[in-house]
């Protein structure tokens, strides 16, 4: 007897395998620099604890953001121009942006307007390094055949 398998089932397996091995070469240590370069001037009151928390929260933020651009970088190997390609996925990065602006809002309880715009920035520019970053990774992966 065959086991049936679903199209759908069969394409979420292709994109779980290809994530994997897109974040192989993705580091904690680049990660971890990145916070630090984007965030460190960031005032966070609670201790070691809190800190890690946030961190982890921005690791993910960072993750989600490298496999979007990963994942939309097809279309520049199609010839379409990487300002194109951003505005195909502005939705996702925006919700990507909102979701670590309001992470950082949550948790540094930032009551000044300019801190608050200082922080949004540093969130949009995180978010967009990061895509920027899977966009390359797989731009590079793809001229290899690793795709």
């Amino acid at each position: 007897m065959n086991v049936i398998t679903t199209l759908s089932a069969k394409r979420r397996e292709r994109q779980m395998k290809y994530e994997r091995s897109l974040l192989r070469e993705l580091s904690i240590q680049s990660l971890k620099k990145s916070v630090q370069e984007h965030f460190g001037s960031q005032r966070i009151e609670g201790g070691v604890w809190l800190e890690q928390g946030i961190e982890e929260g921005c690791y993910d933020v960072a993750i989600e953001a490298f496999i979007l651009g990963a994942q939309y970088s097809r279309f520049g190997h199609y010839g379409e121009p990487i300002d194109v390609i951003k505005k195909r996925c502005e939705k996702e990065f925006k919700h990507l942006t909102d979701t670590l602006f309001n992470f950082w809002l949550y948790w540094t309880f930032g009551e000044q307007n300019f801190i608050q715009e200082s922080l949004f920035f540093a969130c949009e520019q995180f978010v967009d390094k990061w895509w920027l970053e899977g966009y390359r990774q797989a731009e590079k992966r793809r001229k290899l055949r690793l795709h």
